[in-house]
């Protein structure tokens, strides 16, 4: 190609109002793509927060309530409480009988030691789980029932039932046994509520709670003597705690998980060997409860015969190893229910390994963001001081005429303006505005003005880059400015923009477009983002000569860059970043001129402003990835693609699309781990934002008040922000196309007075 020519511009086919009726109204499935990553992501971190059992509701159990509608018969019963044709009925253990049980379990480290200690011992116990922990560890519940031991349901989150709906303590219950049934294939009638004790604890708001459980048939444990090991008083009270007195039986109480049980440990052997040699057996609660129905059953057939024989020692329960009988209260899952516990022990482990991930990643990202902060702040500082040197000069004063692109597309609410503010230039120019098939009058505004040197060029709609292409063909001069129609530029940004020209190796200039219409709140979170984000980051890529991106509302070229590079291209929606990525290949010099300023028409809009955003994401992408040879590159185009493309990539896409993440984990943590301290963290890097914004707002003399919407634009603008990109990323890896959306104008934005700003 001619260097002097451009590529012809294909002409957009507009789709018919019923093809386009018809595509709103069936979902894109990249959009179901993203909503179902979206869905499922919520639903894992949740499932997670709820296996933690860290959710409010978990208060123990109040120690001033009456037990006047408890029977004394429970009240002063053994530990073992049925209900028989919706009677209350309890049991003891038999003297001389020790019923180990332990509760909060399983644990991967202390469980595992727990029953090592039972195995070299030969002794048997009851472990009452928790049904979170059950899922997570299924592989020791596993151990544990093979080697001879029994289960209870301990709950799923440790939560005190007396406090709960009939349906939680249902659900609790219910979820429990799916998870049993998943990992060790059975289900169990043993229930111990959490923070029970002895039988006399039973007041009138857990009655009921054990009247229903056992009406669903549950044997409700609970115990004759507490080691208190959660205490880690030392061992020797814990064996003392532990050991019941005058050769009576009992349910004696110990846990295996739920923090430190090193103390538990230690005491444990020392307590059965002890135990043993006082002439004590060790069973389960379903040994204990047969023991005792034969002696009751010994006992009533000895009277019934009057034998005269003495009242004989209770029948001792076997090993456990031996006959297995402990094992009663175990009953085979049906086929439904175990594969329900397989398929929630699957989701729990897709959980277990999602969400530790994604934390380990954010908190890679979120290193790289305050990172980003970090850097852009020093080198926003070292950019302001070096521009601002007494010596510093681009070269040669630039005073010569040069040519303003304006291409216009139906802009008759803002062209007039736009014009009227390039009249006002200091510095000499002409002004070309291509009108791109406007329907609305807009070249006939333009020309009705009757402003000098200002030339109309009609053509037909063929789209923005196609209209600024021509508008490069017929420019007289060799310095070129583009901007857009709805953008307004104070009288000395033109005469600003174009000094760094003096350098004969800087191709492209980028200016700094501000928010004109920052009235409103969408306007105030846009124009914070435009001056912490765009500004900040453009000293920072000067600095690095690696400019992404020269504005579309503020730029000004060298035309036979222009032209050397093939002009504007059609093959991408950020025909800007293309063509700044492209004069960076061709050994150009692309750099920023913070003073010279432009006011743009931001989007009024939510609407609006996701489609700018979108397009703009969707448009980076593309130029990103039509330019990703230049990764391998030799010289400046190798400089930009391992420096520039690099930091795009990160802070452009990678970092924002798992952003929403960090804010995402950030509620989970309020809400399942540490409310006060997750609310701090969230509060300081809000406060790092603050610093760079604030510093921000210093070199561009704005205005320190928008800053008062910084947390707002925070809980609110950036996750529109965020979701846009992702929108996009699912559009790029589906393959999705994208068409230029024109945007509603206004022509709020007015004509600035000379370092004002817009009136």
């Amino acid at each position: 190609m001619n260097r002097n020519q451009v590529r012809p511009q294909r002409r957009h086919a507009t789709p018919s109002r019923i093809e386009r009726v018809r595509r709103q109204a069936v979902p894109k499935p990249r959009v179901i793509i993203a909503l179902l990553l979206l869905l499922g992501l919520v639903s894992v971190m949740l499932l997670d927060g709820y296996l933690r059992a860290e959710v409010g509701n978990d208060q123990r159990v109040r120690s001033d309530a009456s037990a006047s509608k408890v029977p004394d018969s429970v009240l002063d019963g053994g530990p073992f409480l049925s209900f028989q044709g919706g009677a209350a009925r309890t049991r003891s253990v038999p003297d001389k009988t020790i019923v180990l049980t332990f509760d909060d379990g399983p644990d991967p480290e202390w469980t595992q030691k727990v029953l090592d200690i039972l195995d070299d011992n030969d002794v048997p116990g009851t472990f009452f789980l928790v049904g979170s922990m059950i899922s997570r560890y299924p592989d020791v519940v596993r151990r544990m029932v093979d080697d001879g031991n029994e289960v209870g349901v301990h709950t799923f989150t440790h939560v005190d039932l007396s406090y709960q709906s009939a349906a939680r303590v249902t659900r609790e219950i219910a979820q429990t046994q799916l998870a049993l049934a998943g990992a060790a294939g059975i289900t169990t009638t043993l229930f111990r509520a959490p923070y029970s004790s002895t039988n006399d604890a039973i007041d009138n708001y857990t009655w009921p709670v054990y009247q229903k459980l056992g009406a669903m048939g549950y044997t409700s444990v609970f115990i004759d003597t507490d080691s208190e090991d959660w205490q880690q008083p030392g061992v020797s009270k814990i064996i003392k705690w532990a050991t019941p007195k005058n050769g009576k039986g009992a349910s004696v109480l110990f846990h295996d998980a739920g923090g430190n049980r090193a103390q538990t440990l230690e005491a444990l052997p020392r307590y059965i060997k002890m135990m043993k040699s006082k002439g004590y057996t060790f069973t389960t609660v379903s040994g204990a409860q047969q023991n005792a129905q034969g002696q009751q059953a010994e006992g009533q057939q000895a009277q019934g015969q009057q034998a005269q024989a003495p009242q004989g020692t209770p029948a001792i329960a076997g090993d456990a190893r031996q006959s297995n009988p402990e094992q009663a209260a175990h009953r085979t899952a049906d086929t439904a229910t175990l594969w329900e516990g397989r398929a929630l022990l699957g989701a729990v482990a897709v959980a277990e390994w999602t969400v530790p991930g994604l934390a380990g990643v954010l908190a890679v990202v979120g290193v790289a963001v305050l990172g980003r902060f970090a850097i852009m702040l020093l080198l926003a500082r070292r950019h302001y001081r070096q521009r601002n040197r007494r010596r510093f000069s681009w070269g040669p004063s630039v005073t010569g005429p040069v040519s303003v692109i304006v291409p216009a597309y139906n802009e008759k609410e803002c062209i007039a303006n736009t014009l009227n503010s390039l009249a006002a230039s200091t510095h000499p120019i002409e002004i070309v505005v291509v009108d791109d098939g406007s329907t609305d009058g807009t070249a006939e505004i333009a020309e009705s003005l009757g402003l000098p040197n200002v030339r109309v060029i009609r053509q037909p709609n063929a789209g923005k880059p196609a209209a600024l292409n021509n508008g490069v063909r017929h420019a007289r001069y060799d310095i070129v400015v583009m901007m857009d129609g709805d953008t307004v530029f104070e009288p000395d940004t033109v005469q600003r923009l174009v000094q760094p020209f003096g350098d004969p190796e800087v191709g492209a200039v980028a200016g700094n477009a501000k928010v004109g219409n920052r009235g409103t709140v969408i306007g105030a979170w846009q124009h914070i983002e435009y001056v912490m984000g765009f500004n900040l980051d453009r000293r920072m890529y000067d600095l690095l000569r690696c400019m992404p991106t020269i504005p579309g509302a503020i730029g000004a070229f060298r035309r036979d860059a222009v032209l050397e590079v093939g002009g504007m291209s059609e093959d991408t929606l950020a025909e800007d970043t293309d063509i700044t990525i492209a004069l960076h290949r061709a050994g150009w010099r692309v750099v920023y001129a913070e003073h010279a300023r432009a006011w743009t028409e931001a989007p009024a809009s939510l609407g609006q402003l996701w489609r700018q955003r979108y397009r703009w994401s969707y448009g980076t992408m593309q130029a990103l990835w039509k330019h990703r040879k230049s990764v391998t590159d030799r010289g400046p185009s190798g400089r930009f693609g391992r420096v520039g493309m690099p930091l795009v990539v990160l802070f452009q896409i990678v970092t924002p699309v798992f952003a929403p993440l960090i804010d995402v984990f950030t509620v989970y943590a309020m809400i399942f781990v540490d409310f006060k301290a997750s609310l701090l963290a969230w509060l300081a890097v809000l406060l790092v934002q603050l610093v760079c914004a604030a510093y921000a707002f210093r070199l561009d003399r704005e205005r320190y008040r928008y800053l008062l919407m910084l947390p707002l634009q925070q809980i609110a603008y950036r996750q529109l922000m965020y979701l846009v990109l992702i929108h996009s990323c699912v559009t790029a890896a589906t393959g999705g196309r994208l068409r230029w959306q024109k945007l509603k104008r206004t022509g709020e934005v007015g004509t600035p007075a000379p370092g004002t700003g817009v009136r």
